[in-house]
């Protein structure tokens, strides 16, 4: 059975390396997954020569989380509420199944951490940003400030976050006013969806004050943003923590199998990292 990784740019992957790993530990010989650089607008033409009766599941990255959506036939509720999906399930009569497990993924990395999260500040404005926007809205956020460059690509952002069913409020504000002023943004959580060459010193003074900081960044590591976080002494949580969890959630749901080796999957990541950097 085939399952792959589609975005682009894609080479990058480490879906591969942690998914091939669950498969290893759970003796599915016969499963293989591959990275397939799959450009913006060409999602439809790809799915639609995929034979069901050999693969079976997609993860998505960019640029194609909302570009899936016309495609499915039935998706899970945190698809609805994103408005993206990064899991495509090809069922065998020739239906798809969408599913958003960065939002089951954030829940889970989340609740390993006894922090508050009423108050959250968000660094950019994309999927991904949505998708743990919502997790934290579910583990009690009443507030978030989201800093973006353009506020108008915000939009979908902040309707799917004001939607919520527990209705937490939204102010959106810019970079360029943030890294421009004196004073610190304050939160409980620090959630940061942007590249390291966003992260600028008058960005990182503007949110120093953060006591848990989740960069969903992880190659390099530590992030600009991470390493600030780390010596004042704050909480890190990396993009692979994120990685993984929403890993474990795509491999239950394509394989079946409920006894997914998360801890395989973690260190065939670092592994795989380790040697990148070596290189």
């Amino acid at each position: 059975m085939r399952c792959a990784v589609l975005g682009d740019p894609v080479d990058h992957s480490l879906s591969p390396v942690i998914h091939c790993a669950a498969y290893r530990e759970l003796g599915l010989d016969d499963w293989e997954y591959d990275a397939v650089r799959v450009a913006a607008g060409g999602l439809a033409g790809f799915v639609d020569g995929l034979d069901p009766a050999e693969w079976r599941g997609l993860s998505l990255t960019m640029p194609l989380k909302r570009e899936a959506l016309p495609l499915l036939s039935s998706h899970d509720d945190w698809v609805s509420a994103t408005g993206a999906c990064n899991t495509v399930l090809l069922e065998p009569d020739g239906s798809r199944h969408g599913l958003n497990t960065d939002v089951t993924g954030a829940l889970m990395v989340l609740g390993e951490h006894d922090h508050p999260l009423e108050r959250a500040v968000v660094l950019g404005g994309g999927a991904t940003a949505t998708s743990l926007l919502l997790a934290l809205a579910d583990r009690g956020m009443r507030h978030a400030t989201i800093v973006v460059r353009d506020p108008a690509r915000a939009g979908d952002t902040v309707h799917a976050v004001a939607a919520h069913r527990s209705a937490p409020q939204v102010e959106v504000r810019t970079l360029a006013e943030v890294e421009g002023e004196a004073e610190t943004l304050t939160g409980d959580v620090l959630v940061s969806t942007v590249p390291t060459s966003a992260q600028v010193p008058e960005l990182l003074a503007a949110v120093a004050d953060i006591p848990l900081v989740f960069d969903v960044v992880y190659d390099p590591w530590p992030s600009p943003l991470a390493a600030a976080a780390e010596r004042a002494g704050w909480t890190v949580l990396s993009g692979l923590d994120l990685l993984v969890a929403q890993a474990i959630n795509q491999v239950v749901a394509m394989t079946g199998r409920h006894d997914v080796p998360g801890g395989a999957m973690r260190r065939a990541a670092e592994e795989e990292l380790a040697s990148r950097s070596s290189r």
